[in-house]
């Protein structure tokens, strides 16, 4: 019918939010029982329902669109039995096993996410042969799409037999955003090209890129290259660059000297959830633009493709610096570095070697000049795997090291993190310049210093230990940077899934517009994802459904 188908890291990862029973203790309060009748909640129909559609009108939808349906076959399916026509392969599932930490190994299905607590042990390959795989938390079915039409034709489907739609790209989701039982997926990884050309409006003039929404960042920055230019890129290079990686901010490597991804867009392509094809620019549709660029993904519409500023390329100098020491003459040096960060930003590390000299603390430092931003890029940043872990995090704003007190106080914090069994890596930046273009990124993004991922290691074979981890990130780990960092910040795209007050947290004053945009664009509330701008309306229930919250 149709096809089947942490030392320190840098941490790219895994965050948590799953929808199945198992988690959804933890996730959302059940409700309670009443001797009180109460109104059953709306709930996007799921499998099992009487009004989940028939194989016959799913074989009618895939006619619709050519061919282009797929129904999912989890990826892990060949190391168990359980899965119904498919058989257990030994050698297939210890090729699955060496490679799950491989971002390519997912990227290239319609269901799997790299963040691995979103799929629920529905069929995992580290469990054993005879435990269950079935399609559980991932999507039932994906769309193959190659352009609006076909976003169209499946927003119009999932509407008239409201079915809870997802889009996804790679699998490069760390919020649940990407997946999703019971749900059909606009699968947009394979709508591919970019080109470059020059682009001319009242506030830039220069090169630019289409992007169209499968691109990877590799694929555009080797387009760039060839073209002695850059573009703005994150730090693992298979995220789709054109997805939530831009439209929830995006960090990047070149973020210090050009700014967020978010600040180079000039143009997006998307179709809205009223099933609208329209370009967004600072101009035209220009509060759509301004949702877009920043203000989270996976919920205004669906992105067909972007515009960006390009930078020319240029020589470009990297350095590493590595040091430890067992006594707290270490936290000392972390003080020190931490309040000569901005400067090292600026002008480079020699305060923090001086300092290290004074100290007598081996160290070992190296720097070298490369020719072009790839080649540094590629010689500092070797191929990323997924980093395993249970994810939370901060913004830190640059005023908390302007003095001795308040660097105590951030040493102190990590310090505590790390101590109660936490882990903890940091990405520093410097996004202090206006974009061109107004946006809706976070207001604090403006002020800060570094991003804080902290967590615990994610464990393979034992998920309640997972699910308390990530309590102890929530009510412990992630309090500890709030105290002192009042109402601060973290990043949308990489933090605490149950984050407490996550619309001030994740978005700050810029929410109410965009919850209003929301609305205009998307008035039925098709679009959907955790922590997402008007996700609050709804919630996924202890069996996975997704159904409109009490009062809502």
């Amino acid at each position: 019918m149709f096809r089947g188908a942490l030392t320190k890291p840098q941490v790219q990862m895994v965050s948590v939010a799953s929808i199945a029973v198992l988690l959804g203790a933890i996730w959302i309060a059940a409700s309670q029982p009443s001797i009180f009748p109460q109104k059953q909640p709306q709930c996007r129909c799921f499998p099992g329902d009487d009004c989940w559609p028939s194989s016959e009108e799913w074989s009618r939808f895939n006619e619709t669109l050519g061919g282009k349906l797929i129904a999912t076959v989890p990826l892990a399916s060949p190391c168990h039995d359980t899965f119904p026509g498919v058989d257990y392969d030994a050698n297939k599932c210890a090729d699955i096993q060496a490679n799950w930490a491989r971002p390519s190994l997912h990227f290239k299905t319609t269901h799997s996410p790299m963040s691995t607590f979103f799929a629920n042990l529905s069929c995992d390959p580290f469990t054993p042969r005879d435990a269950q795989c079935i399609v559980g938390a991932y999507v039932s079915y994906a769309v193959n799409a190659s352009g609006a039409s076909d976003f169209r034709d499946t927003i119009v489907f999932a509407k008239e037999r409201n079915i809870r739609l997802v889009i996804r790209n790679t699998g490069h989701d760390y919020m649940g955003k990407s997946t999703g039982a019971g749900a059909l997926a606009i699968w947009t990884h394979n709508i591919k090209g970019s080109f470059i050309f020059d682009y001319t409006s009242p506030a830039y003039t220069g090169k630019a890129m289409k992007i169209n929404a499968g691109v990877q960042s590799y694929e555009a920055q080797a387009v760039a290259k060839a073209n002695g230019l850059v573009v703005v890129e994150g730090d693992c290079p298979s995220v789709g660059i054109a997805g939530g990686y831009t439209q929830g901010g995006g960090t990047s490597p070149l973020g210090s000297k050009f700014g967020l991804a978010a600040d180079q867009v000039l143009e997006w392509d998307v179709v809205t959830g009223k099933g609208e094809l329209l370009t967004a620019t600072p101009n035209q549709n220009s509060d759509l633009y301004w949702a877009l660029s920043g203000g989270g993904g996976g919920t205004y519409g669906v992105v067909l493709s972007m515009t960006v500023k390009l930078h020319q390329d240029q020589p470009t100098a990297g350095a590493t610096l590595s040091f430890t020491e067992s006594s707290d003459t270490y936290w000392d040096m972390i003080r020190v570095f931490l309040m000569n960060l901005p400067t090292i930003l600026d002008a480079g590390a020699s305060p923090l070697l001086q300092a290290l000299n004074r100290s007598g603390i081996p160290y070992e430092w190296s720097s070298r000049d490369f020719p072009a931003f790839q080649d540094a890029f590629h010689t500092l940043n070797p191929e990323m795997n997924i980093s395993e872990v249970n994810l939370g995090g901060r913004l830190i704003p640059r005023s908390l090291v302007s003095s001795d007190d308040s660097a105590i106080s951030l040493v102190g914090a990590i310090k505590s993190i790390l101590t109660q069994g936490g882990i903890l890596a940091a990405n520093s930046m410097n996004f202090d310049r206006p974009p061109t273009f107004p946006n809706s990124v976070h207001p604090a993004w403006r002020e800060t210093l570094f991003l804080v991922f902290l967590g615990t290691m994610y464990n393979l074979h034992n998920m309640t230990e997972n699910i308390i981890d990530q309590h102890t990130i929530t009510h412990v780990f992630d309090p500890a940077l709030e105290a002192i960092t009042p109402g601060g910040a973290a990043y949308l795209n990489e933090g605490d899934i149950h984050q407490p007050h996550w619309q001030d947290v994740f978005y700050g004053s810029n929410y109410p517009r965009l919850a209003a945009i929301k609305k205009f664009y998307d008035p039925d509330d098709i679009f959907w994802g955790p922590t997402a701008v008007g996700s609050e309306t709804w919630e996924v229930s202890t069996d996975g459904r997704l159904c409109k919250t009490h009062g809502s």
